[in-house]
């Protein structure tokens, strides 16, 4: 039965033993190291998160690439940059977003502490109590004991003195045996009263006992039911990242599916053509009749006239190698 279940089995038949109450307890410290533990596995997933964003925003910022891509290339890749920034800045969001749930986890951790150590110091107080008692009790039964054993050796000593005849010697028997009777009538009254205070505090420590196995349940529960459900929001927004990642992923896709391989060379070729003509052949050019051409190689040229010989020079008295130069 909820509830039950701590104060049903943490017992022990030794009244001064704690062993109960001490499992109950390293069970809870043991509850909080574990919160501890998943506290600090999210700060440092949320650092892992939180670098891993930055430095994929570095990437997409410094080391851009396709500048030079135009039309829907070049749309297709502003929108993947976009994303991959929005990609980034949502695993800084989760990194931050991990703090925040590990800032709750260490509250309620701090605050079980809490409301765990009130209870241990009201047990505390009720074992240092019943233990200071049960002690006391344990004298008063040892001196009770005692006086008992010698009042039953000055009733002895009395019986064998029936028969002396010095009275002096009997009458200081009888004194003792009277002193002895009642030494062990107040002792027993003595122990009597610490069995019964022993009890009322047996039983104060008991309902105190009761109370704390009930907190304790009650915190475990509470814990379980805590450690369980960050666990799975934990789970719930890694699944959410995943998701958010894939939504801009699928953006990027659906810029890529907009792309035209025909529009993209034909927008090229609008805003970049140098001209429809191409060079025209390169014909010969004679040198002393440039208006004359000869037809490039495999093409007839025109018909051109045959040139006529170089006029003779006259001679020339004083230059009589140039006058031969043509003879």
């Amino acid at each position: 039965m909820k509830g039950s279940l701590f104060k049903e089995n943490f017992w022990s038949s030794d009244i001064l033993s704690t062993i109960g109450y001490e499992t109950m307890v390293q069970h809870l410290n043991n509850g909080r190291k574990s919160c501890k533990e998943f506290e600090d596995f999210l700060k440092e997933r949320a650092a892992i998160e939180e670098k891993y964003g930055k430095d994929l925003l570095n990437l997409s910022r410094k080391k851009p690439f396709g500048q030079s891509e135009i039309n829907t290339l070049k749309r297709a890749l502003e929108v993947f940059k976009q994303q991959v920034d929005n990609v980034a800045q949502c695993h800084i969001q989760l990194a931050q977003t991990l703090r925040e749930e590990a800032r709750k986890m260490e509250e309620f951790r701090e605050k079980q502490k809490l409301q765990q150590k009130k209870t241990e110091l009201i047990m505390d107080a009720v074992h240092k109590q019943r233990n200071l008692q049960f002690k006391k009790t344990m004298d008063a039964k040892k001196n009770y004991e005692q006086k008992c054993q010698d009042k039953d050796e000055a009733e002895q000593a009395v019986h064998r003195s029936a028969n002396l005849v010095n009275p002096k010697q009997q009458e200081k028997l009888f004194v003792k045996l009277a002193t002895s009777k009642t030494a062990a009538e107040d002792s027993d009254k003595a122990y009597m009263l610490h069995v019964n205070t022993l009890e009322k505090i047996r039983e104060e420590w008991q309902k105190e006992h009761i109370k704390a196995c009930e907190v304790f349940e009650a915190q475990e529960c509470e814990r379980i039911n805590f450690f369980r459900n960050a666990l799975w929001l934990h789970m719930n927004q890694l699944s959410q990242q995943c998701v958010t990642s894939d939504e801009m992923y699928e953006g990027i896709r659906k810029s890529l599916e907009m792309c035209s391989i025909e529009k993209d060379i034909e927008y090229f070729v609008n805003q970049r053509k140098t001209g429809q003509s191409p060079p025209a052949p390169v014909i010969y050019e004679n040198f002393y009749c440039p208006k004359k051409s000869a037809a490039p190689p495999g093409k007839p040229g025109p018909n051109l006239a045959r040139r006529e010989p170089p006029p003779v020079p006259k001679s020339v008295p004083d230059n009589s190698d140039y006058s031969l130069l043509y003879q």
